[in-house]
């Protein structure tokens, strides 16, 4: 029989009244465990995340320095576009998706690192019992010590492994002084559940996948980026010329109301032609007014997407240097086109990726409807002695330990596996709809882009006849004005028509370039046309992961 000491009963007790107490004084308020956390953000911010290369788009363009640091940016289109790839905030936040989900890969595969682990443990006793046979009590002391360290791996076949050497040392005041040293492996093989390297590394391809899929997503936004950068180029461009028109067509109205007003003094018109040329004039003021504000509208719209100065970024003017004219040509490659549009659409890649990814994971859930089967075998061998040294010799001896068996489990009715097969069949077979919805989108969207770009190009010969007829209108109604056939009214009608006419053609020039841009934007070709190289060819080594 053994009693345990007093005072080994007042530990636990004390240990317990130290536990409560502390809970009682909610130590989370306490000064000295409120950490400065500013502290630890600022060493984590010293160590800044380095975005790869192959994730930055390398445009065939000036260089951001060489853009003057202050006064107006004179600007061409490819200028534009390569400043804004190169400072874009919000492509700047994009660029991190790729490293973020590609440290999801060495993750996965860090499933597979060998792991080192080591023990130690120390534990005194001292206690009285009591012999059965005289009821004599005496003191019994002793102490352990306990050391064991090695080596363990999970493999991708279903197999753990693990090495270990252990040394236990034991004495007491009532037993001789033992030591016992241990050499040992162990090999456990996943039979069903588990088993093989289709089920065990369709985490680390999926993480895989997921990377190349979040490249294409960063390809999609700097293509989207880019044509947005193209188009707010030209919608400034043409509100530029729309100014200029309205500031021209502003003045020949001031002078067509000097004139009117000049012979309304000297009686060869009467006073109520004077409020038709004045009205006119108002007119034009007003369209140039609003001219002005769409303009500097469209140009802070353009400087939020550039992003050429952090400092003075909306404070900066543009001048737009390239010009709008270019040959018109027909489309007549519309099947081409189409099947670009399938090869390179960075969403409908990104789908294809998905898709790969539930089918993947269909292998992962049939395998769980399979039952629990291990296999284990444990080998050991053991040296005993009373000394360190003495111990580990004997490992040469003839004891030894060895144990083999199975394990098997599996859940009665196992509702949990088969609900998750259910659900990644579902989840492949939407995807595979999805794939295919988003491919008949695809095609939608560059026959409807064709078609923009067709329409465009027509309306700009039909504009320029146009304008060129309301001129000859507006001409012959001069001159029956001036013989006092026609009245202001009619001549303010027609300069006003061929206001318009004159916008319009402009506005058909503007609209093809930016039609054009949207059909290379839905083709997926916007950046190779404007030689812009990026992440686009996924065909990689696959244990290379986007990170710095």
């Amino acid at each position: 029989m053994r009693r345990q000491s007093c005072s080994g009963c007042l530990i636990p007790a004390a240990v317990m009244w130290a536990i409560l107490m502390s809970g009682c004084m909610m130590p989370d308020h306490r000064p000295v465990f409120t950490p400065d956390f500013d502290v630890h953000i600022a060493e984590d911010d010293a160590e800044p995340v380095a975005v790869p290369d192959v994730l930055q788009p390398r445009p065939d363009a000036l260089s951001p320095a060489e853009f003057p640091k202050d006064g107006p940016l004179d600007l061409s289109v490819e200028q534009a576009v390569m400043l804004s790839l190169a400072n874009n905030r919000d492509l700047r936040v994009r660029r991190l998706g790729p490293v973020i989900a590609g440290t999801f890969e060495q993750i996965e595969r860090g499933n597979f690192d060998p792991e080192i682990f080591g023990e130690f443990e120390y534990a005194e006793e001292e206690a009285s019992e009591t012999a059965r046979s005289t009821g004599t009590q005496f003191s019994v002391k002793g102490h352990d010590a306990f050391a064991a360290g090695g080596v363990r791996q999970q493999l991708p076949s279903g197999t753990r492994v693990e090495a270990s050497v252990s040394h236990e040392r034991s004495i007491s005041n009532r037993a001789p002084e033992q030591q016992i040293a241990r050499l040992g492996v162990s090999v456990t093989q996943s039979l069903l559940r588990g088993f093989g390297p289709a089920v065990n590394l369709v985490s680390v391809r999926q993480a895989e996948l997921d990377t190349a899929a979040s490249v294409y997503e960063l390809r999609g936004f700097t293509e989207a980026l880019a044509a947005d950068t193209e188009i707010a180029y030209w919608n400034m461009a043409l509100a530029r010329k729309e100014i200029a028109i309205y500031e021209q067509s502003l003045a020949v109205a001031r002078q067509q109301r000097d004139e009117v007003e000049q012979r309304i003094e000297v009686g060869v018109l009467p006073e109520i032609e004077a409020p038709a040329a004045r009205a006119e004039v108002a007119r034009r003021e007003q369209a140039l007014i609003d001219a002005r504000s769409q303009l500097e509208e469209r140009r802070l719209r353009l400087l939020r997407l550039l992003d050429p100065d952090p400092e003075g970024l909306l404070d900066r003017a543009v001048n737009t240097a390239s010009e709008p004219s270019v040959s018109t040509v027909p489309i007549t490659d519309l099947a081409d086109r189409l099947r670009l549009a399938e090869q390179l659409r960075a969403d409908l890649n990104e789908a294809r990726l998905r898709l790969t990814q539930n089918r993947l994971e269909t292998i992962v859930t049939r395998n769980g409807l399979l039952p629990l089967l291990d296999l284990f075998v444990v080998l050991g061998k053991t040296g005993f002695a009373d000394t360190f040294p003495d111990a580990f010799r004997e490992l040469d001896g003839d004891t030894y330990d060895a144990a083999v068996g199975i394990r098997l489990s599996r859940y009665v009715g196992n509702r949990a596996a088969k609900a998750r097969d259910l659900a990644a069949r579902a989840s492949r077979r939407q995807s595979a709809e999805a794939v295919e919805n988003l491919r008949q989108l695809v095609r939608l969207d560059v026959r409807l882009a064709a078609n923009e770009v067709e329409r465009a190009r027509k309306q700009i010969s039909a504009s320029r006849i146009t304008r060129e007829l309301e001129e000859q209108t507006l001409r012959a109604e001069k001159e029956m004005y001036d013989v006092g056939t026609s009245t202001a009214l009619l001549v303010a009608q027609a300069q006003r028509d061929l206001l318009l006419s004159q916008i319009a053609e402009v506005r058909a020039v503007i609209n093809y370039r930016i039609a054009l841009v949207r059909l290379h934007l839905a083709e997926g070709s916007l950046l190779e046309r404007r030689g812009v190289k990026m992440a686009g060819d996924l065909r990689r080594d696959p244990h290379q992961a986007w990170m710095p």
